[in-house]
């Protein structure tokens, strides 16, 4: 028998795997590990985030990555100064995200960083719905003006009207500004990103700790629960389809998604009435801004959004015809959740002896159900919406670049960081400006040809949930609750698996038992292949799911904690589910069937006839 390691390998003795030399260069010097900061990166327990980073990063893609850490960070540490905690420091490690936290260690300077975020957070948390308006009001500025964008391919002759109007500058310059304001933007909508998203799950996590102190037995999931069934903009293209679903039938053209037709069959067929066209204009009034919705994350620009393939909302559409046609009722459950949120707050609110105690408790629920909209909606408008337009605006420099011959398709951008693009977009406009061909044709060519290669092998590589040692306990809040990273989860992990595994478990993440056949899908772009009442497992869940959610019984997924968005997802729409389960999709198989407990996070491996057969030797850990 082998001792259990202490510690993962530090993040600079990870070695490349064969065929994938030269990731490095890929990326950003300061995203990636580097000799003069060895001392802090060894004493940083760095984390993969699964959860919303699960596969490796394209160059220019790390632009999301960049972004959200310098806005995390700025806002704890030096606009509202969290207490206990920096920024998320961040490094690539053949082509995977890992974050650490940085930790305030002077007791002093912790005390001194309370004082301030006490006045500073205060100030918002008085003043939140005011604060939220004007938050909606910014961000769809931004937004707006990335729309505004355009990149066209440069012209052989500047039109006259350049001459004529005095315009003073060519459409070369046009290209870099135009570059330089995507960029600003995508910045700025994450710096929006964290204007209030910190000192809202600083809310919560308080109100977390206190019932954790006042109640050492309640459970993470009843916590939780009691801020359920709230109306949050985050569902709303979800609704969106339930509405359309509803329509096709009370339109009487429902027919038309009964053949599994494509967009244009579907839309042709709907042409043929009167019924049709309102539906369709129903459709189209729909789109905007709903269907900038990504099909995952919104984090990699190959993660499209509902607008880019029409198919996808149209599947979830098709699916909630099914169920409006035998008569369900598509809504939510808001009602009972709420009523179940009440009830298990009155539970507890009866259990207080001290006035005091009671009062500090319902000012943190008050607080928490405040705050939790915006906890959720600010998805839809920076990760969904604002995504969307920048990935897309992207591709239209990409056809810029690949139209003056410097790169050879419109995607290939995407294996250029955003530096490296900003000197190519230079050399391609001083090289139409000057009447010559682009100088770094071949080079960048060259360049994406064996990143493309790079990024392939990288898929490949099986990315250590961990790096570095780990501290004896894991007791930050935020850490569990999102990513579901406990101790003996890491414990777990250091550990590894032996013998056959018939149980998981994982972090009780909405209520229910079922069973039923698994399907085990790693990309959203699998989502098509989930079949009705199946158990659906995945590395991770996205909140841009919901509409699949209909088709299967319950969720596993290997990332997340209570309060992770597939958490909340989940239990907003009452559907067992189990999260942070570690490894789950590497154990179950697709048509495997398998018995999900959400209310204790087990996840047990069935025989055919149901039974959970012959237990093997169980292995410690999440596993057994």
């Amino acid at each position: 028998m082998t001792d259990t390691p202490d510690r993962f390998p530090h993040i600079f003795e990870v070695p490349t795997p064969p065929g994938a030399e030269g990731w490095r260069e890929m990326y950003p010097y300061y995203l990636v590990s580097q000799d003069e900061v060895r001392d802090h990166e060894a004493s940083v327990f760095w984390i993969q985030d699964k959860y919303h980073h699960a596969h490796p990063y394209y160059p220019f893609d790390t632009i999301a990555v960049e972004a959200w850490g310098f806005a995390c960070g700025g806002y704890s540490t030096r606009v509202f100064a969290v207490p206990p905690v920096f920024g998320l420091d961040q490094r690539f490690v053949n082509g995977y995200l890992y974050f650490g936290a940085v930790p305030v260690t002077d007791p002093a300077q912790i005390e001194e960083r309370a004082r301030h975020f006490g006045e500073r957070a205060g100030f918002y948390f008085a003043n939140w719905d005011a604060m939220y308006e004007k938050w909606k009001e910014k961000a769809q500025v931004a937004i707006t003006e990335m729309e505004a964008v355009t990149f066209v391919a440069l012209p052989d002759l500047e039109p006259m009207s350049s001459v004529t109007e005095g315009l003073g500058r060519s459409r070369g310059y046009d290209a870099l500004t135009a570059y330089s304001t995507l960029i600003d933007r995508f910045l700025l909508m994450h710096q929006y990103h964290f204007e209030m998203l910190n000192i809202g799950y600083g809310a919560y996590l308080t109100f977390f700790e206190f019932c954790k102190g006042a109640f050492p037995d309640i459970s993470d999931q009843e916590v939780a629960r009691m801020v359920a069934g709230l109306d949050v903009i985050a569902f709303r293209p979800d609704e969106e389809l339930k509405k359309l679903a509803r329509a096709a039938v009370e339109l009487g053209v429902d027919e038309a998604f009964e053949r599994d037709g494509t967009p244009e069959e579907i839309f042709a067929a709907m042409k043929d009435s009167d019924g049709g066209r309102e539906w369709l204009q129903r459709f189209d009034d729909a789109k905007y801004p709903w269907f900038n919705f990504c099909s995952e994350y919104g984090f990699y620009h190959t993660q499209r959004a509902w607008i880019d393939d029409l198919a996808v909302p149209l599947r979830g559409i098709a699916d909630y015809v099914v169920r409006a046609r035998a008569g369900e009722d598509l809504l939510r459950p808001t009602e009972r959740l709420r009523a179940e949120a009440d009830a298990i707050a009155g539970k507890y609110r009866e259990l207080f002896t001290s006035e005091d105690e009671l009062a500090q408790f319902e000012q943190l629920l008050g607080l928490s159900r405040t705050v939790f909209p915006y906890i959720e909606d600010h998805n839809f408008y920076v990760e969904h919406w604002s995504h969307t337009i920048f990935w897309n605006k992207m591709r239209d420099l990409g056809d810029l670049l690949a139209h003056s011959g410097l790169l050879a398709a419109r995607d290939d951008v995407f294996y250029l960081h955003r530096y490296e693009i900003s000197e190519a977009l230079f050399d391609v406009a001083e090289s139409w400006a000057i009447g010559v061909a682009p100088r770094g044709s071949k080079r960048a060519q060259d360049k994406v040809a064996r990143r493309k290669e790079i990024v392939e092998t990288l898929r490949d590589w099986e990315a250590p949930p961990a790096l570095g040692a780990p501290p004896e306990v894991i007791n930050e809040p935020f850490i569990i609750m999102n990513y579901g990273v406990t101790t003996a989860r890491v414990q777990e992990w250091l550990r590894g698996t032996t013998g056959e595994v018939r149980s998981l478990y994982g972090i009780a993440a909405s209520p229910g038992v079922v069973e039923g056949p698994a399907r085990v899908i790693r990309t959203e772009k699998e989502l098509s292949q989930v079949q009705h009442g199946e158990i659906l497992v995945s590395p991770t869940t996205a909140p841009s799911w919901a509409s699949v959610f209909s088709r299967v019984s319950g969720v596993v997924s290997d990332a997340g904690g209570v309060m992770s968005h597939a958490a909340i997802v989940c239990r907003e729409y009452g559907l067992p589910a189990v999260v942070g389960a570690g490894m789950a999709t590497s154990v179950i198989e697709t048509g495997q069937r398998i018995r999900i407990d959400g209310g204790t996070g087990t996840i047990s491996l069935l025989d055919e006839d149901g039974g959970d057969g012959d237990r093997a030797p169980q292995t410690s850990g999440a596993a057994s």
